[in-house]
């Protein structure tokens, strides 16, 4: 099993790089939104903004930093990526507004739900654009 995982990483490291990553700038937009619900009292929404700006800029970084080492048209490509960001976050938006304000669901496990739905969005577009 371990030669499996090793020949998987090495086969893949870009991308399981660019998911351990995303996964790292994922946590630290759940955490921000649950630390801003929870202990501030901010509305969702606005905390929903603030951990998925923060998680898109901390991806960013390290993907620049650690994975794709690229420095050329770095100014094109993180306006790309947070142009992709923002599809991203608006379609997080939506699905917060419609699944606490409309379905009554718990703003943490809504929270969850729109990162499914953002992280898949997100992937393809970056696949495709940045």
């Amino acid at each position: 099993m371990k030669s499996f995982l090793t020949a998987l990483f090495l086969n893949n490291r870009r991308f399981v790089l660019y998911c351990i990553i995303g996964l790292t700038g994922t946590t630290l937009d759940f955490c921000l939104y649950s630390a801003l619900v929870k202990w501030t009292g901010v509305h969702y929404q606005i905390a929903n903004a603030i951990g998925y700006a923060s998680g898109t800029v901390l991806s960013f970084t390290l993907n620049v930093l650690f994975n794709f080492k690229t420095r050329d048209w770095l100014p094109l490509r993180l306006l790309s990526f947070c142009g992709v960001a923002f599809l991203g976050w608006a379609s997080s938006a939506g699905v917060l507004f419609v699944t606490v304000a409309r379905l009554g669901l718990d703003k943490y496990l809504a929270k969850l739900v729109t990162m499914v739905v953002a992280v898949l969005l997100q992937y393809n577009l970056n696949r495709l654009l940045s």
